[in-house]
Parts: structure tokens; sequence; C-alpha cells
């Protein structure tokens, strides 16, 4: 383990199983816990120098003392504790610090943390070497006590160990069903009676629970239960791309169905046509609303499950990490009493937690905010949140119509999708009310353009419109196991990026490691083009509202582009180079 000429002295550290002296070395250390005979330390004493293996690993292999009493030896000597880990469960959250790999190459394992002091547990606490790669992989200060090197294998072969592709395996680690809570706001009995009936059976709630909590852990926005003709397919959609997670058992596809829509309150006997719902749910220490769709196919409904957190949600514009320029326009409209305040971008690229990251800036006693919404994803408190409903004849414009009546300060329109719903946002703008809305086109300049094309009068547009803004999300690297990497030349010449713009930058890729679970990205970042409506832009609307001319005078004015939002994210090795590429265009 360690070199028997290092001094130190044998002194008392809290442990009271063997004796102590004032001896000078780890080998009088190892004599004071374990009597060696003369011959026999002699005999070992000159093998030692022949074949260069240290004294006391000689002395182990020949069974005068045990691997235990190295241990307690060191930890004598170390003036360090020592640990047992026979019956020791690691923290994943812990062992996530660094790649998997890591700790074995290491010989090594955390045992607890306490602020900014992380506990590790070492078989060969004198390698000076691997304490400062821990120091420098988990970035904490390290607290070492020595331990057995076959209860840190153990230990992490218990969280390495590979995931089984059988669901049922799965939930061996998984909580049973009373750490998932279904919220039983407005169900009836009638309802929790059916499900005792048709889907109470434990190993379906047992599945379906499963499924939910791996989806939590994972930071998962979205479940897809799949039924093919043979299997029933399960992924999770993680940072905006799915992966395929094991399977639930075919057999048992009807069951599970018929618990998800008891839990959403739906028809469980109605099966050709789709069908909404939505649940809530307590587990792993937050409470979370779950948007459920149900689609007829071929082999049965599929399922698609939208997870609703609200604590992920910003509490505020400084919150979404827009750089000082665009948070100073974004907060300049926002301060306005009336006007209109427009974000676009595609599908699933964070429109509507930017409406409400600027609604909760606004949320105040004296402001009255009143929302129209298909669907209401998340209820906030202050805020009087209006749910379409078209079977009804309740769409935005119909809504909107209404909410106008209710003394509103400030208005959110879910999306403007026609020129009616439009042109009323507009007038409601220009009649002393702050409107905020989303539109779906790829950039800033072509919310103006599209709403020309709806038929809204340009000299309309040019009187309301404070702010337009596209955004779109990208996936962040993996903090722990990013590595760093050189882009050639010819590939950014290819993508038409200035190589001078990366001028001293370091660029990083992904990897993979256990803590963003081997896809090399966790988490997402935002990136926005904020257009300010000023003057130049009033009278480019009025002359030429088409989205090339506006796009330029922005430029001109000042305004960053997706683009270079992105590459400024590069340049922070928040993200890679293709992953920029992937969500943005050229301008």
């Amino acid at each position: 383990m360690g070199n028997a000429s290092r001094e130190n002295n044998c002194e008392n550290n809290g442990t009271e199983t063997y004796m102590r002296t004032n001896s000078s070395s780890l080998m009088e250390c190892l004599k004071s816990i374990r009597p060696i005979e003369a011959d026999i330390y002699e005999e070992a004493q000159k093998e030692a120098e022949i074949t260069n293996v240290s004294i006391e690993q000689l002395l182990i292999k020949q069974g005068v003392v045990s691997d235990l009493d190295l241990v307690l030896a060191t930890a004598d000597y170390l003036d360090i504790r020592p640990i047992s880990l026979a019956s020791f469960t690691p923290d994943p959250a812990l062992f996530e610090l660094m790649p998997r790999e890591r700790w074995k190459e290491l010989k090594s394992i955390p045992v607890a943390k306490l602020g900014t002091r992380l506990t590790i547990a070492m078989a060969d606490p004198f390698d000076i070497v691997s304490r400062d790669a821990l120091a420098s992989g988990t970035q904490l200060e390290l607290v070492p006590v020595v331990t057995l090197e076959k209860h840190i294998d153990d230990a992490i072969s218990s969280v390495t160990e590979e995931p089984s592709q059988a669901l049922e395996d799965i939930l061996k680690d998984m909580a049973d069903e009373s750490d998932v809570e279904v919220g039983k706001e407005g169900m009836e009995d009638a309802s929790l009676d059916e499900m005792l009936e048709n889907a109470g059976e434990a190993p379906v709630i047992r599945i379906v629970n499963s499924i939910l909590i791996e989806a939590l852990r994972k930071g998962a926005s979205d479940i897809h239960i799949e039924p093919m003709e043979k299997t029933v397919r399960l992924r999770n959609r993680i940072d905006g791309v799915l992966y395929e997670s094991p399977s639930p058992p075919k057999n048992l596809q009807n069951a599970i169905i018929s618990r998800l829509k008891i839990m959403s309150q739906l028809d469980i006997a109605e099966r050709r046509i789709p069908q909404d719902g939505r649940f809530k749910i307590k587990a792993l220490g937050k409470e979370v609303d779950v948007r459920m769709s149900m689609l007829p196919t071929i082999h049965g409904e599929k399922v698609v499950m939208r997870i609703l957190d609200k604590t992920a949600l910003a509490p505020n514009l400084q919150s979404l990490g827009l750089d000082q320029l665009s948070l100073d326009n974004f907060s300049y409209a926002l301060g306005q009493p009336y006007g209109m305040i427009l974000v676009t971008g595609p599908t699933g690229s964070g429109k509507t937690t930017t409406l409400y990251s600027a609604l909760q800036e606004l949320n105040e006693v004296g402001t009255n905010i009143i929302t129209t919404e298909n669907p209401v994803e998340y209820q906030l408190d202050g805020i009087n949140q209006v749910q379409i409903n078209p079977t009804v004849g309740l769409n935005f414009s119909a809504a909107l119509r209404s909410i106008l009546r209710q003394d509103p300060d400030v208005v959110m329109v879910g999306e403007i999708r026609d020129g009616e719903t439009a042109t009323i946002a507009v007038e409601a703008a220009l009649t002393g009310h702050l409107v905020l809305s989303t539109l779906h086109t790829n950039d800033a300049a072509g919310a103006i353009a599209r709403l020309v094309d709806m038929g809204i009068e340009p000299f309309m547009l040019a009187s309301s419109l404070l702010l337009t803004q596209a955004q779109r999300l990208y996936r962040r690297l993996c903090p722990v196991c990013k590595k760093e990497t050189d882009i050639p030349l010819e590939t950014l010449k290819k993508s038409r990026i200035d190589p001078a713009v990366f001028e001293g930058t370091q660029f990083y890729q992904k990897s993979g490691c256990p803590k963003c679970n081997n896809i090399g990205y966790k988490g997402r970042g935002g990136i926005m083009e904020i257009l300010l409506v000023d003057e130049a832009i009033r009278k480019t609307v009025l002359n030429n509202p088409e989205a090339d001319a506006i796009s330029k005078i922005a430029i001109e004015n000042g305004m960053r582009t997706l683009r270079e939002a992105g590459l400024e994210r590069v340049r922070e090795g928040m993200t890679s180079i293709e992953e920029i590429m992937r969500v943005t265009s050229e301008h």
C-alpha cells in the first residue's frame, strides 16, 4: 500500500481497536496491531529488497498479516480514520461527481458530503497523484479515509451495474406504490372504485409508478408509450431528444393504459377517439403536473405524457440567461404601460416558459393579469388563466373579446393563429393594454411580416409593437465529462463562420458519463434574438414591412442574431458548435 520509509507517529486517532506506540514507520504501526516474529520479518525484508515489492504486501501474501491489519495500520500512521464498507450503500448523486471508470482507476469512492467537504474512502491514501485527481475531478475539499480495496470494488459494482432491459429488473430499484401519490382533486368515489376493480393490480401500479419515477429521475419532459404489433415501446424525451427505455410487457399494455386513464379521470371504455387529461403526482420530493394525451392507433392507444414541473420555471427574466443588451431591451418593453410583445420560435423552443417568466415579473397586487391558453400548462398564483375549449366555441378570439371586458392590465394570448385573433390583440395593445403572445416564425423580424400577411395594417403594427423575439433551446454539455477538442478551420468555413471569431477559444465536445446518462449533454439553455421596435424599425415597417429589410436595420442597430447568440455560448464552453449548428440557421 504505502512506502515503509515514510515517517509519522502512530498517535491516537480515536479508534480503540488496537494498541498504539510511538513508533516512526508504517511497519511499526503494523507490528503494534499484529506482532510479527523477528525471523519472519527479516526474511520478508530481504525478499522485499530483491523483488522490489513492499514488505507489507509480502507479509499479506504470506498470510502473516491481513488486509484489514494493513488498513488499520495505515489509518494510524496517517492519522486518518479507517472505515468498513461491508454494508455500505453508495449515494448515486455523489458517485456521479466523476465518470464511473474514474472511480475504478483511482480505487476510491465517495462516502459523504458536508458543505464543500467530501469524505472519500481510498484503498491507498498514500497515492498523492490519485488524491490530486480526486480533488480536481470533484472540485471539493477531500477528507480521506482508508478501507479495504475489495469493499471499494464491491461498492462501485453496486452502483455501476448496467441497467437490465427488462422492466421487472428496474422495479427492484424502484419505490413501491406508496412512493407516488396521485392527486385526488376532483376525483369521485366511483373513479376510485373503478381503479381498484380494473387497474388496481399491484404489478400494474408498480410498472406505471416506475415509468413515472424513472422519467423524473432522468429529467424527461415527455413520456411516450407506443403500442407496436408485438411489443410496447417506451421512450423518454430528455433535453429535446427521444431516448428508448426498457419496455413494459405487451400483455400488460391495456392494463397500463387503463391505469393511466383512471389517474387522468378519462373514459376507460372509450378506445376509438383521442382523449386528453391530466393528473398530479408527488414523487422524489417534488410535486408535478402530468398532462396526458391518448391517440388510437392500429395496435392500441398511444400515450404521451408531458411532465410539467413548476419548480423548473424561471422566476424572472434574469434567470433566463440573457446577455445584458437583450435583458435591458426585454425589461424596457415589459415596463411599458401598453403595447405588444411577441415571442416566436418552433414548437418546443421554450416560448411559453419565457412568457410565464415575464408574467411572474409583472405579477403584482395592483396588476390584473389574464391569460388565454390552449392548454394551461402551469397554474400560476395571482394570475387568471382561461382554458381554450373550441368544442363549445371558446377559441382565442372569443376568449380575448371577453377578457377585454374584465378590466385587464396585462393580457397573454397563448398563440396568434389567425387574422381575427391578431386584429383583436393589436387593437387591445393600442387601447391601453400590455399584450403578450406567441407566433410560429423563424426569426424576430419574421413576426412582423407574418402579421402583415394576416391582414394587419403596417401603421397599426408600427404603433402597437414594442418588441419581437425569436428563441431556440440548445443542449448544454455535461460539465462532468465534456472534453476539449479542436475544430478544423475548414469546418468553420463550411458553416460560413469567420475563424477569427473563435481566436483563442477552447472548443469542447460531448463524451458521456453516469451524471448525464451517457448522453454527453445535461440540461438545456436558451438563446434569443431580440428586436426592440425603435423609431428606425417603425419607419421600416411603414415603408417596407419585409422581414429582410427589418432584420437588416435591426442588426445595424446592434441586434444579435440567433446564430451569434449561439456562437457566444460555444465561446463560453457551455455547448458544442455542432449543437448550435443543429438548432440555428444562417441568418
